[in-house]
């Protein structure tokens, strides 16, 4: 039996073999244009049903060869899900590895919790494989740069499932903001309200038999299985998740800095706490941002233990100009003068926001998945791809690191490092699970 290091360094050797160069040209050799792509669907909770649905939208451009989670209750649920929306059931797999090993398998998505987001996405492309991966990309930093240096390693293409990024009625309000339609854009504020319950004090408990907890942890270090982590609480806990900011101020704080045109911050100071409830929550349930730039500003503005929406929305982005606003959502926006009368408006016919819907079926996902399968088999410019998503990732994830050192961060605009303070850069990285790091 090969251990896991033997196991990624015989894929990386592998896959360096097949890659191949970062073009168009190179796609469209690799797979017919009028051909469908074959997918495998890796984390079958949550938004791997909206990969689902996705895929069924694009049914005549991909094919859901197989599916894989570590739980099997789960795989039986999605496998039924499949039947029903597909016409036919994928095979099952129980341990990824086993998917990237197959050759019909063409691309990946993954909605595996965040710990293996980049991992598995680096392991994807190492195996020749092109990549759909769930916000946010990466644990930390240090993963998000790992996993484009990967993807530019081996040449295949990497979708970051920031899926406003492929909502028509935002592309179309963004380049609006860039051409002038509110004179020069200088501040945003990405905001999003729930009313997240308390998670408990969690009890030591057996394993359960359908769950495969060594491989759930993966590069994360070993952690007795506790009654309150699975499916969903894992994301408070910092070991596997990354917070609010990361879980749902990901897809608002991009679309505030696309709309301002910026990347890395100057600054980063963060202010909040776990005030709602006291429990085994490790990140807190109110946070405020600051991302200061040399004459932009972006506020994140993060509420998940209280429902009081802000204009009226339970998430979105307001950006603010010089002649007038807009405020974005999911839905629609609308555009307001300087004195705050509204000028013009746009709401979608059908509804796509994925706010009241923890599987968050919705029309944007689908026209990200058909951008993502465009891009590998007609070289289409994908709209979030890894080095561009990573940037709010990176951001985000700086925020957090400003909330537990207590203090502002000085930042290297071009790359996002933390400047002069080597206690808040020890959060850059993290510490895994011995031979289960990611690699080149």
């Amino acid at each position: 039996m090969i251990t896991r290091r033997e196991f990624l360094d015989t894929m990386a050797i592998g896959a360096a073999g097949l890659a191949v160069g970062n073009t168009a040209k190179s796609y469209a050799q690799i797979v017919g244009a009028n051909d469908r792509l074959n997918f495998a669907i890796i984390g079958l909770h949550s938004r791997g049903f909206a990969h689902l649905s996705a895929l069924a939208a694009n049914r005549d451009t991909a094919r859901l060869a197989c599916i894989c989670d570590v739980e099997t209750n789960f795989m039986g649920k999605f496998a039924a899900e499949a039947q029903k929306e597909l016409g036919y059931t994928p095979q099952s797999e129980g341990d990824f590895r086993r998917v990237l090993e197959r050759k019909d398998i063409d691309a990946i998505s993954i909605a595996t919790p965040d710990h293996w987001h980049a991992p598995m996405a680096i392991a994807g492309v190492q195996a020749g494989k092109h990549v759909y991966v769930e916000k946010p990309c990466s644990h930390n930093p240090a993963e998000g740069a790992l996993l484009i240096a990967a993807q530019k390693k081996y040449g295949k293409l990497v979708q970051m499932g920031t899926q406003q990024r492929s909502s028509p009625h935002t592309i179309e309000i963004v380049q609006k903001i860039h051409d002038g339609l509110i004179g020069r854009p200088y501040y945003a504020m990405a905001w999003y309200v729930n009313t997240r319950k308390s998670i408990g004090y969690g009890k030591e408990v057996p394993v359960p038999p359908t769950l495969n907890w060594d491989l759930w942890q993966g590069p994360a270090p070993r952690q007795p299985y506790k009654d309150n982590v699975q499916p969903y609480n894992w994301h408070w806990f910092r070991v596997w998740g990354t917070g609010e900011t990361l879980n749902n101020g990901t897809h608002e704080v991009d679309v505030c800095r696309w709309a301002l045109g910026v990347d890395y911050p100057n600054r980063v100071s963060a202010n909040g706490g776990r005030y709602q409830f006291k429990d085994d929550w490790q990140f807190y349930d109110t946070l405020v941002t600051n991302f200061e730039y040399d004459d932009k500003l972006i506020c994140w503005d993060g509420r998940c233990c209280s429902g009081t929406r802000i204009y009226n929305r339970d998430r979105g982005s307001s950006i603010l100009g010089t002649t007038g606003s807009v405020i974005v959502d999911r839905d629609g926006y609308e555009v307001y003068d300087l004195g705050g009368h509204k000028t013009g408006e746009f709401k979608v016919q059908k509804e796509a926001t994925s706010s009241s819907d923890l599987v968050g079926r919705d029309s944007m996902t689908d026209a990200h998945f058909a951008n993502f399968i465009a891009g590998v088999t007609k070289g289409e410019k994908l709209r979030s791809p890894v080095e561009v998503g990573n940037v709010a990732v990176t951001m985000l994830q700086l925020s957090n690191i400003a909330w537990e050192v207590q203090r502002e961060l000085k930042l290297d605009a071009s790359n996002g490092k933390i400047v002069g303070d080597d206690e808040a850069m020890k959060g850059w990285n993290r510490e895994y699970e011995k031979g289960w790091e990611p690699h080149l």
